[in-house]
């Protein structure tokens, strides 16, 4: 999930659909053989874009699926009318999850379930979304604010006040209330390998710092790039440092993760899980860059007295967050300090008052 932080106006990229957008229940042709489909959220993002792609695999004709929409019975309704309007009386013969948060992997088991077929993920984010899933697996990745683990984590950092905290408590079955559960077994798929979907071979490009290990999907013959989040139109990506992994560097996994797609070509069209489908993958970099080394140099300048991440919220972010999102915003200002801090650009000093605060070295 993203906090939707805006990247510059100033752009080069363009939207060769225009306003064109796919009722829900519906889809629309953007490649051969690749329809577009959204499903709705219960958060600030609105829609999440889900992916039908023609194949066959062993001569039988079918759907490859990319990604499945968050666990609720809207959802599952709006894949019911797909099937039945959309899918032209042939089955689903693979469910693909490019990473395992709630919007991606939270059908996933349903859905492989419904259609007795196998689920590919990449193995971290299927452990990861296995973990979480279930409500008695402890916490990690930011989902889940169960026994304390998110809200000690923030509050570490500066969060202190305690109608917030209890938000955090209060949401300990976050993740599992979206995410109930995924398929026993699964395929792991790997970096650089090609997955042939309907004749065509589709490349793996992990990514790293969104999520776990987060997977993009290229087709050459087509030109086409679904980019899941980890290249977003309008909003920047959510990079976030969590209880599990407090010393994380994400942003620093990311932004080595999006130089991978410099290597593709320009006129691709990158569909994103977010927002409407886009040619222009260098410029897109090339804001995205800059907008974070805009972030990274408000966050230095905030750290010229000693600072933690609360007090960083409102300089990185500057409208208002919604219920959802101030746990976002927390843990991207933790992974701007920790990508600081990495790069000897600022010092951490444990306060007497249990709060880690960060100064320029």
């Amino acid at each position: 999930m993203n906090t939707q932080n805006q990247v510059s106006a100033k752009t080069e990229v363009h939207y060769p659909l225009g306003g064109l957008l796919p009722e829900v229940g519906s889809t629309i042709e953007v490649a051969p053989g690749v329809r577009w489909l959204r499903m709705r959220l219960p958060f600030a993002l609105d829609y999440t874009n889900l992916w039908l792609l023609r194949d066959e695999i062993d001569g039988v004709a079918g759907w490859t699926i990319v990604d499945c929409g968050i666990a609720n019975d809207e959802t599952r309704a709006s894949w019911e009318q797909v099937f039945a309007t959309q899918f032209d009386g042939i089955p689903v013969l693979r469910v693909i999850v490019t990473h395992m948060h709630p919007d991606h992997v939270g059908l996933s088991q349903w859905l492989c379930e419904k259609w007795n077929v196998p689920l590919w993920i990449s193995m971290t984010d299927y452990l990861t979304a296995q973990r979480l899933s279930c409500k008695e697996g402890g916490v990690a990745v930011g989902s889940r604010a169960g026994s304390g683990g998110s809200a000690d984590h923030f509050q570490r950092h500066g969060l202190t006040a305690p109608e917030d905290l209890e938000k955090i408590r209060g949401r300990s079955n976050y993740y599992s209330n979206m995410v109930p559960g995924v398929p026993r077994q699964y395929r792991r798929i790997l970096d650089g390998e090609s997955i042939l979907i309907g004749g065509r071979s589709w490349k793996v490009m992990m990514g790293y710092g969104h999520a776990p290990e987060h997977a993009s999907l290229f087709c050459k013959e087509l030109g086409v790039l679904i980019s899941g989040d980890m290249l977003l139109p309008r909003i920047s990506t959510n990079v976030s440092v969590y209880d599990a992994d407090p010393d994380a560097d994400p942003l620093g996994l990311y932004l080595d993760s999006i130089e991978k797609y410099l290597a593709l070509p320009e006129d691709s069209l990158v569909l994103p899980s977010h927002g409407k489908p886009f040619v222009g993958i260098r410029p897109h970099i090339a804001q995205l860059k800059v907008h974070h080394d805009d972030r990274l140099a408000d966050t230095l300048g905030a750290c010229k007295n000693p600072a933690h991440a609360r007090e960083l919220v409102p300089v990185l972010f500057k409208r208002e967050l919604d219920i959802h999102q101030p746990t976002f915003a927390m843990g991207e200002a933790i992974a701007h300090l920790n990508y600081l801090l990495r790069r000897g650009k600022l010092r951490r000093q444990l306060c007497d008052d249990g709060v880690l605060r960060f100064s320029e070295v």
